[in-house]
């Protein structure tokens, strides 16, 4: 079953309100676009693209390609993420796959297998051993 709501007022100030659900015993395929958080605990194939928050419920699957600013992972997700801000696996969690984003959480009995890039932000990179300057190198030193 899919719920949506535009929310009232009073809790619109919280970010973590979730405009849309996807419960336990719906299957879905194809793509989703959103503004605000959704949360899926149903199983999903396709893409998913948001610059908001994707929840992934503890009984969520999805297959997918996500391209989003927050991903929780509290189930299962096999695919490649890319995040804008985080993504987070937590524990009793399963992501297979690779992840692209400047930060990664992963709880202790989380499982994650694949590879992770947190180069694209690259204000954060502190680089740790200073570059010679040119003409040291060329010289030989």
């Amino acid at each position: 079953m899919i719920f949506a709501s535009g929310g009232d007022s009073m809790n619109q100030k919280k970010t973590d309100q979730i405009k849309a659900y996807m419960g336990e015993d719906t299957s879905f395929n194809g793509s989703l676009t959103f503004n605000g958080t959704v949360r899926i605990d149903g199983n999903f194939q396709g893409k998913v693209a948001t610059d908001d928050t994707l929840i992934v419920g503890e009984k969520g699957v999805l297959e997918a390609d996500i391209q989003a600013g927050t991903v929780i992972c509290k189930g299962k997700i096999r695919g490649t993420i890319v995040a804008k801000e985080k993504v987070e696996i937590h524990s009793n969690s399963q992501m297979v796959g690779n992840v692209i984003a400047p930060q990664l959480y992963v709880e202790l009995g989380a499982v994650f297998d694949g590879q992770c890039d947190m180069s694209q932000n690259g204000k954060k990179i502190i680089k740790l051993v200073k570059d010679e300057p040119e003409e040291a190198a060329e010289a030989g030193y």
